[in-house]
C-alpha cells in the first residue's frame, strides 16, 4: 500500500527535483505542472469521507468520481500528528525519523516529550536527524515553502518535519486559502499547507458530531476556493495524517485507577490508543503479562522487541529504540487506555481518538486536483 511517506517525494519528481522517484504516479495524473500545492487535513481518514460528504460538496464529487482523482494511501504507526506529519516531510518511516508517538520517554531521564508542545529541547536536528523533502526541494533550487499558522513556526515538531521551507506566517481569522493560492502564484514550486479543525472537532465533539459536519463544511470549503484559484499549470494534493474513532465511556480502560495494571510501571508515554509503557528494573515480563490477560480482546499487547521485529515502526534506528516502551499497547476496536494520574485531566474528556493501526486510523486519502 503506498503511503503517506511517498507524497512528497512524488511531488518533488513532478517538479523535476533531482533525486525524487514518483512512486505514486502522479506525473501521469496531472502531467507537466510547475507548481504544486500539498494540504494536509488533520483527521481526513479515508473511511470518514462518506460521513464528511453529507456537508462537503466537493468531496461529494470527488467521492463520485465527478472531480480530482480520489485514492488509497497509508499513514504510519502510531497514526497520530507528530508522528505522520515527519513521516510525510521526511518521506521516511518513524523507526528512521524518531518522532515515535504523541509522546515518548526521553532516553535519559523519566520525563515525557509531548511533541506538539516541544520546542527546542532536545534540539529538533538532534532528536530528529532525517532531512526533509523540503531541504532537498531547497538543494536542488526548487522553491519549497509552508503557510503555517504563526505559533508553529520554530516549534520542535515543525522544525522536524518542514525544516528547510520558506516559511509564511499566518494569523487567526486571516484568510487562508488566499494565503496558500498566493504563494501558489508567486513561484513555481511547492507550497505546503495545513488545517486541524476537523481534527479538533472530531477530539472535542466527536466524529459525526454536529460540530463536526460543522468543521466538515468549513474544510470543504477552504478545499473549493483552493480548487477554484489553481493555475494552469498547477495542481493541488489534499491528503490527511490518520482517521480516527470515537471511545463511549464503556470502552475506557484508566490504568491508574487499577492497581494490576499500574504495578510496576515507571513512565506512561503515547497516547489512549498507543501506550508505551516503561517499566521498573525487572517488571517488564511481569506488566507484559499482565496487561496481555487483562486487555485481551481489546489490546495488542507486544514487547518492544516484538513490535519493532512485526514492523509497526518500519527499520528503528539504534539511536530511537529507547524511545518505544518496554511494553507497547495497541488498543482495538473502539477501547483506549487513560493515564488520569500521569496527563492532563482535557485528554480523558475527549470524545474522538486515533493512534492504533486499525483501517478507520491508518486510512487515509489521497485527492489530486489539476489546475
Amino acid at each position: 500500500m503506498p503511503s503517506i511517506c511517498d507524497v512528497l517525494p512524488s511531488a518533488a519528481a513532478v517538479l523535476s527535483a533531482a533525486g525524487a522517484v514518483d512512486t505514486l504516479g502522479l506525473t501521469e495524473r496531472i502531467g507537466d505542472v510547475r507548481r504544486v500545492a500539498v494540504m494536509l487535513v488533520d483527521g481526513m481518514g479515508w473511511h470518514l469521507l462518506p460521513e464528511l460528504c453529507a456537508d462537503a460538496p466537493l468531496l461529494a464529487t470527488v467521492l463520485a468520481g465527478d472531480a480530482g482523482r480520489l485514492d488509497e494511501l497509508a499513514c504510519t504507526f502510531p497514526s497520530t500528528t507528530p508522528t505522520s506529519l515527519v513521516s510525510l516531510g521526511t518521506g521516511a518511516t518513524p523507526g528512521e525519523h524518531g518522532i515515535l508517538g504523541f509522546t515518548v520517554k526521553l532516553p535519559d531521564a523519566d520525563r515525557v516529550l509531548p511533541h506538539i508542545i516541544w520546542r527546542d529541547d532536545p534540539p529538533a536536528a538532534q532528536w530528529q536527524p532525517v532531512p526533509t523533502w523540503f531541504e532537498r526541494l531547497h538543494r536542488a533550487e526548487v522553491s519549497a515553502r509552508a503557510v503555517l499558522p504563526a505559533p508553529f513556526i520554530g516549534s520542535g515538531l515543525t522544525e522536524a518535519a518542514y525544516r528547510g521551507a520558506e516559511f509564511h506566517a499566518t494569523t487567526t481569522g486571516e484568510d487562508y486559502a488566499a494565503r496558500v493560492a498566493e504563494q501558489l502564484r508567486a513561484a513555481p514550486g511547492l507550497v505546503y499547507g495545513y488545517t486541524a479543525e476537523l481534527d479538533t472537532a472530531a477530539h472535542l465533539f466527536g466524529i459525526g458530531s454536529p460540530e463536526w459536519h460543522a468543521a466538515a463544511a468549513r474544510v470543504d470549503a477552504l478545499l473549493t476556493r483552493l480548487v477554484e484559484a489553481l493555475p494552469s499549470d498547477a495542481a493541488l494534493l489534499v491528503t490527511a495524517d490518520h482517521g480516527g474513532v470515537n471511545v463511549p465511556a464503556n470502552s475506557r480502560i484508566d490504568l491508574d485507577a487499577d492497581p494490576r495494571l499500574s504495578a510496576g510501571i515507571r513512565v506512561v508515554a503515547g497516547d489512549p490508543r498507543v501506550r508505551y509503557l516503561h517499566t521498573d528494573p525487572g517488571a517488564a515480563s511481569d506488566v507484559l503479562a499482565a496487561w496481555t490477560e487483562l486487555l485481551d480482546g481489546r489490546a495488542e499487547v507486544r514487547s518492544r522487541d516484538d513490535a519493532v521485529a512485526a514492523g509497526l515502526f518500519g527499520p528503528v534506528h539504534p539511536d530511537h529504540l529507547a524511545r518505544i516502551g518496554d511494553v507497547v499497547v495497541s488498543c482495538i476496536g473502539d477501547a483506549a487506555v487513560l493515564a488520569t494520574a500521569h496527563e492532563p485531566p482535557e485528554v480523558a474528556k475527549l470524545v474522538g481518538f486515533h493512534g492504533a493501526d486499525t483501517p478507520a486510523e491508518m486510512a487515509i486519502p489521497l485527492i489530486t486536483f489539476r489546475g
